[in-house]
């Protein structure tokens, strides 16, 4: 194979790769459900939802760690899927 085949190879890669990002949705939730929050492959979120039992205006703190750990929840999943993708795409034998 030569290098130009390579970088073509590589090219239609990255596009699948976005492609996928674009459309990639992942959930992540924090407090059992009372957070969820979505977001795409880029990990732009998407939307918020918040369990109107969690809303308490003398705890602000608890419903702003929880937003926090469910943005992560999500973005750790978001990771996770993408390198599983990524994982097929990749030739025989090469590992992330």
């Amino acid at each position: 194979m030569n290098i130009q085949q390579m970088m073509k190879q590589a090219q239609q890669m990255q596009e699948r790769l976005q492609k996928q990002m674009a459309e990639l949705k992942v959930e992540g939730n924090a407090g059992g459900g009372m957070v969820t929050v979505t977001i795409n492959g880029a990990k732009q979120v998407q939307s918020i939802a918040i369990d109107p039992e969690v809303v308490n205006k003398d705890d602000v703190v608890m419903l702003q760690d929880l937003i926090v750990a469910a943005i992560n929840d999500a973005q750790r999943k978001a990771d996770e899927e993408m390198a599983r993708n990524m994982g097929g795409m990749l030739p025989p034998g090469f590992k992330l």
